[in-house]
């Protein structure tokens, strides 16, 4: 991947962006929220499209000169409607994040009620963390995991809500590995007159695929990421019914954003465009099937997972009982010497600091795209292992550095 243009320019910027490609192309990336998107997405960002201011919306913009951005967006949204069957999508949301901001914005009013799944069992901070906007401008209150099983607490999450009488659940999740019964949330939430939003940013492509169960037409408002398991452009989505399309719209802009990101917007479209092949929902399927394979190997090789498995595209590892000497973040940076980035992550019951949490969280997606398999992963599987049981021994990261380059070139990147 060639940056001849910028070395015109900034050969320190070319340099470090020729470093990036290298590091992707020679190591497992493996974080569960990040994928390698095609030359055709990333051509798309890196359009002329990022001069264009295009503030509004197609065929109502405060500027002259969009009528090529109006095609790329309403491209995007048509495209966006057939992949997921809804009534209305926004593609503007510059984040998945962005993209709750505006339902919150256009729903709730400040000190509402928030109801939504810790962050150490599974959420999001823009789900209502005090660090977050979210904790600061609403009431939030949090339900958890069933401690026993790692699964969501369905009972207790309705009982919770009739207690709190909350305007909004919040569902979907960035480190949950097992499908969501969005209908029991939905009953929930009927039950208390609440809303419901459903985040699904870690399985946008998976619901896309259909590999996993639909929010859309059961939950009030479905949010998601665009360039994670759907490979997209970078960016966030909402999808609504169409009573709520003109207040998310309004709460997307003006209210949070100014001029929409169209170079973004172009890869959200080409993104879409793709997963609208066949061949998406063969990399759905073979995503999910992979992090199974990564999971139960993990697990034979003495690793607890969190709910004992996975439905989805990433498995969540509690070192506690296997390692109780090392940490996520232990495990976290010795994997990285070895060639294998993931990241140490909080689990249900956590114990240790969120800077240095007892878990680790790995995913498929980005593996899935370079073509590995089944076996491939199992293979990794084990190469984890024998990171995590010595992370301070010298010989061993070397040796798995060597194994994972070994993978890394039967499965080549941007070639």
């Amino acid at each position: 991947m060639e940056h001849e243009h910028v070395r015109d320019v900034d050969p320190a910027v070319a340099d470090a962006l020729e470093s990036e490609v290298d590091r992707q192309r020679s190591s497992l990336q493996m974080i569960a929220s990040e994928n390698h998107a095609s030359r055709a997405v990333i051509d798309a960002q890196g359009s002329a499209l990022t001069n264009k201011y295009a503030e509004g919306y197609p065929g109502s913009r405060y500027y002259g000169g969009c009528e090529y951005a109006d095609e790329v967006e309403q491209l995007a949204i048509d495209r966006a409607t057939e992949l997921f069957g809804a009534e209305h999508v926004n593609v503007q949301p510059h984040s998945g994040t962005q993209a709750n901001q505006a339902v919150y914005f256009a729903m709730l009013e400040p000190g509402d009620k928030i109801l939504s799944l810790d962050l150490t069992h599974g959420g999001h901070l823009s789900h209502g963390h005090p660090a977050n906007f979210v904790g600061q401008f609403y009431e939030v209150e949090q339900y958890e995991v069933d401690p026993d099983t790692g699964y969501v607490d369905y009972d207790g999450l309705a009982e919770q809500a009739a207690e709190f009488e909350p305007d909004i659940i919040v569902s979907g999740y960035s480190a949950y590995p097992r499908e969501i019964e969005w209908d029991r949330i939905q009953n929930a939430a009927d039950d208390v007159d609440a809303l419901h939003l459903a985040d699904i940013a870690h399985i946008t492509g998976l619901v896309a695929a259909g590999v996993h169960p639909s929010p859309v037409g059961v939950a009030d408002f479905v949010t998601g990421s665009t360039h994670k398991t759907i490979r997209a452009g970078r960016g966030g989505i909402v999808m609504c019914d169409e009573e709520y399309a003109d207040d998310v719209d309004s709460a997307v802009f003006p209210g949070g954003q100014g001029g929409p990101l169209m170079h973004n917007v172009a890869g959200k479209a080409v993104g879409f465009e793709e997963a609208l092949q066949p061949a998406f929902e063969t990399y759905a399927e073979q995503t999910v099937a992979n992090a199974k394979a990564l999971g139960e190997s993990l697990a034979e090789n003495g690793f607890s997972l969190v709910s004992d498995g996975t439905d989805n595209h990433l498995v969540l590892v509690d070192l506690r009982e296997s390692h109780p000497d090392t940490s996520g973040g232990d495990a976290e940076e010795a994997l990285e010497e070895a060639g294998i980035v993931l990241n140490g992550n909080t689990v249900p019951g956590e114990t240790r600091s969120a800077f240095d949490p007892s878990g680790i969280r790995a995913g498929t997606p980005a593996l899935t795209t370079r073509g590995f398999d089944e076996d491939d992963c199992r293979t990794v599987a084990d190469l984890i292992t024998r990171v995590v049981d010595a992370p301070e021994d010298d010989d061993v990261v070397a040796e798995v550095r060597e194994e994972v380059e070994q993978l890394c070139a039967a499965n080549p990147l941007y070639e």
